[in-house]
């Protein structure tokens, strides 16, 4: 079972081993939301389907009609409409999920932990996405891959921790909160906010760009460097107080991984993060 990264050798053996298994291409552009499905549709990992970031992975809309399960620009779904997507793509709890994307992990993680939430342990991000794929020969195809029968997902207790921006203000200043944003620093100091009405942090607000994750050339950097890496950042501070934010409660999603890949267990994501936090002008922001 592949539950943090799986390398592109190991996807090529677990296709081989007839483990029932599958893969969810997560490419995507913000900026672009229609360019993800388009690379999907011209070449994908073979057998791969495609989630898409706004229609699938987020509940977008009234949260009344979607019950959404947070706020900001990507809300998540209910747990209960996400496993009804997984069943729709054929995708059951005995399977091996792997994702991956084009973009070094900007979006795969998203869904790594989406299925940690829905209490699926057997998750796990190709390490170097696409272009690792690609280098080790992996078979490819074009189209859409539709699922040939419906999957059979039952929601478990969840494995990954989720809170709210009530319970992220109520706990400014406390000890036991240590908020982790995963932005790059121009958006983080708020030189700049190219997404959100505005710029700033949360107050208190510690900065570890989820870019920071990867080596020049897209792979994770090994274990015992990002342990040095976040205990660094996080100094004294408990591992356990940590809670993740970015944007939209997208890229921080790969400091959730990178943390459990460095042995720091499991962290807290705000999933409604920054885009949710500033929508309310009386929550305090802070800038520099």
């Amino acid at each position: 079972m592949y539950t943090t990264l799986i390398t592109a050798k190991e996807l090529k053996a677990l296709q081989l081993s007839g483990t029932p298994y599958m893969v969810f291409d997560c490419s995507f552009d913000m900026g672009n939301p229609g360019a993800g499905a388009e690379a999907y549709a011209t070449s994908h990992i073979a057998g791969a389907v495609y989630a898409h970031l706004d229609k699938d992975l987020s509940a977008k809309g009234d949260p009344a009609l979607t019950g959404a399960a947070s706020g900001g620009r990507h809300p998540l779904p209910s747990r209960e409409n996400f496993a009804q997507w997984l069943q729709s793509m054929g995708f059951s709890n005995g399977m091996q999920a792997v994702v991956y994307d084009r973009q070094a992990c900007h979006y795969c993680a998203r869904l790594w932990w989406m299925l940690k939430w829905a209490g699926h342990k057997a998750v796990a991000v190709l390490d170097g996405g696409w272009p690792a794929w690609l280098e080790e020969n992996g078979a490819v195809a074009s189209g859409a891959t539709q699922a040939d029968t419906l999957g059979s997902f039952a929601l478990g207790p969840a494995l990954a921790t989720l809170v709210d921006v009530h319970t992220v203000h109520k706990n400014l200043g406390n000890t036991a909160q240590q908020v982790l944003d995963a932005r790059g620093a121009p958006r983080y100091r708020g030189d700049v906010e190219p997404l959100d009405p505005v710029a700033g942090h949360i107050p208190g607000a510690l900065n570890r760009p989820f870019t920071e994750n990867l080596t020049q050339d897209g792979y994770f950097k090994p274990a015992d460097r990002l342990r040095a890496e976040f205990a660094q950042v996080l100094g004294l501070r408990d591992a356990n107080s940590i809670v993740h934010h970015c944007g939209s409660g997208v890229t921080a999603t790969p400091n959730v991984l990178a943390m459990e890949i460095a042995g720091f267990g499991r962290t807290a994501l705000f999933a409604g993060s920054w885009s949710e936090w500033c929508s309310d002008p009386a929550r305090p922001v802070a800038k520099g």
